[in-house]
């Protein structure tokens, strides 16, 4: 009964991400306004989610290659998941505080950093791989296994959480600088634009939390389980599989739904007949918030 909760638990967590994530991608797709540089990172985030979210669905089967060809792809697009939220931090800090506009040529770069290192951390995951029951197959039996999960997997993640936290640090601490030296210089046209990138990264200074708040409880629940083997706490399992579930429908709401995004929506409903539109939320949607434009 407790594993079919817990793998009914993961399976909704996983099935709101694909929507979520879906869904962003679809708009990137449907909408060539949006195939710009800052959101094709957010596309490629999306993307990684989305199939994080299929895989983890999908994972469990009977069948031992068809079980560890699912759950290889599922660790693979979950790292890549949260890889991409580092080149996101990356092109906010050379945008804002390095005063650089040469971030597309690093597109190349970040493709290979990101699916380079989850292939190489699925490999290296490989190792200590041993096939068992469940909606993961891979169910490590010895400590060797499990230090594996934790560098292959967690050290990455929590990598990426400091970068990101610092990242945004800095970016916050230049804008507090800039809007100091504005009112000091009475400017009002610079401490307007200043309060406009602040409120904008009232958001952005909250992502590094979407990582945490998915992760925290995957990771004390498998220290736990390195530090105790062979004895579960359930409702740490239960958190464990529902938030790390949810990361993508976190993402998706986070960095997808941006004002460009309801603009591009809001525009495409414009072209209805007025007893459509008259049903649907536009106003909402075209009720615009300044956001960072150079990302």
């Amino acid at each position: 009964l407790r594993n079919r909760l817990l793998d009914a638990v993961g399976t909704t967590a996983a099935a709101l991400s694909l929507a979520g994530s879906s869904f962003i991608v679809l708009c990137y797709l449907l909408f060539r306004e949006l195939r710009k540089f800052s959101f094709k990172l957010v596309y490629f985030l999306a993307l990684a989610d989305m199939l994080c979210s299929l895989f983890s669905i999908m994972g469990g089967p009977a069948n031992t290659f068809y079980c560890f060809a699912h759950d290889y792809s599922a660790h693979f697009f979950c790292v890549a998941s949260f890889l991409w939220t580092t080149t996101i931090a990356f092109t906010l800090h050379r945008t804002v505080v390095k005063h650089k506009t040469d971030v597309e040529e690093f597109g190349f770069i970040f493709h290979l950093y990101v699916w380079g290192t989850s292939l190489a951390t699925t490999v290296l995951r490989s190792i200590g791989s041993d096939n068992g029951p469940g909606t993961w197959c891979w169910i490590q039996q010895g400590s060797t296994g499990k230090i594996l999960h934790l560098v292959t997997f967690y050290l990455p993640l929590w990598g990426a959480i400091l970068y990101n936290g610092f990242t945004y640090y800095q970016v916050n601490r230049m804008l507090n600088n800039a809007t100091r030296m504005a009112v000091g210089i009475s400017d009002r046209s610079i401490q307007s634009d200043m309060r406009a990138d602040k409120k904008a990264f009232n958001r952005w200074g909250y992502y590094p939390l979407i990582l945490i708040g998915s992760w925290a409880f995957a990771t004390i629940n498998r220290l736990y389980d390195f530090a105790n083997p062979g004895h579960k706490i359930f409702w740490l399992s239960i958190l464990d599989v529902g938030f790390a579930g949810l990361m993508g429908l976190f993402n998706s709401i986070a960095y997808g739904l941006n004002s460009s995004v309801r603009r591009a929506i809001a525009e495409r409903i414009d072209t209805f007949p007025e007893s459509v539109k008259r049903s649907l939320p536009t106003s909402r949607l075209r009720s615009q918030e300044n956001e960072l434009t150079s990302l």
